[in-house]
C-alpha cells in the first residue's frame, strides 16, 4: 500500500448519514473477488442516471467538475454500515480516495479502510459541515500530527488507534504488519519443528 503521511487535496461532501456498503458498491457491481475493476461501480446507484447504466448524473457530487479528482470524502454518521464487504474499501481506494472524514464509522468498515490505505478520520459533525462549506478549496490531512487543516487556516486534531496509524504511515496491510515479526515467527517454527517434527510435511518421526 502507499504510505499516508500528509496529503492536501479536494474533499467531496457527501453529507448523508448511514451510507451503507451496498450504496458504496452495489452487489450487482461486484463481478470478481479481486481488488480491481470496482472503480466504475463506486456509488453506482447515485452516480449514474439509471440502474446498470453509465450515464453520469450531473447532480451527484463526484460528477461535478470541481470534485472529479477529490481524494477525500466528507460524510455523515455511521459511514460504511450494512454488509461487511471489503469491496467497499477497495472501490474507494481504486477511485483514488485517501481518506474519509465522518462523525462515526461502522467498525468493520473502519478496519477495512485501514487495511487498504484509507484513513478513517473521526471528526465531529459540525466540523465536517464546516469543511464541506469550504469545499472545493483543498484541505490537508496530516497523519503525522493527527490534524486536519482547512483552507481557511482552521486546524482540528483527531484521534486514531496507534496500530492503525502505524499501518497507514508505513503502508502496511495486515500481512505486512505480521511479517514485521518474521524473526520471532521463524524462531517459533524452528523450535516447534524440533519438538513436534511429525506435524510438518515430509517428517518421518
Amino acid at each position: 500500500m502507499t504510505p499516508f503521511t500528509t496529503c492536501t487535496a479536494v474533499a467531496a461532501p457527501l453529507l448523508r448519514d448511514n451510507v451503507d456498503t451496498d450504496a458504496i458498491i452495489p452487489s450487482r457491481e461486484i463481478k470478481s473477488v479481486g481488488k480491481t475493476g470496482l472503480e466504475d461501480g463506486l456509488f453506482a446507484g447515485w452516480r449514474y442516471t439509471e440502474i446498470g447504466g453509465r450515464e453520469p448524473d450531473p447532480g451527484f457530487i463526484l460528477n461535478q467538475a470541481a470534485y472529479r479528482d477529490a481524494q477525500f470524502l466528507l460524510s455523515g454518521t455511521n459511514f460504511g454500515c450494512g454488509s461487511s464487504r471489503e469491496h467497499a474499501a477497495w472501490a474507494l481506494a481504486e477511485y483514488g480516495f485517501r481518506a474519509v472524514v465522518a462523525p462515526s464509522f461502522n467498525p468493520i468498515f473502519q478496519g477495512n479502510c485501514v487495511r487498504n490505505g484509507i484513513v478513517p478520520v473521526v471528526q465531529a459533525a459540525d466540523i465536517v459541515a464546516q469543511l464541506a462549506d469550504e469545499a472545493p478549496e483543498p484541505m490537508t490531512i496530516d497523519l503525522v500530527a493527527c490534524e486536519i487543516r482547512a483552507a481557511s487556516g482552521a486546524t482540528w486534531s483527531f484521534e486514531i488507534g496507534e496500530e492503525a496509524r502505524h499501518m497507514l504511515l508505513e503502508g502496511l496491510d495486515a500481512i505486512a504488519l505480521t511479517l514485521l515479526r518474521r524473526a520471532e515467527i521463524d524462531a517459533f517454527l524452528a523450535d516447534d519443528r524440533r519438538r513436534r517434527p511429525w506435524i510438518y510435511p515430509g517428517a518421518t518421526g
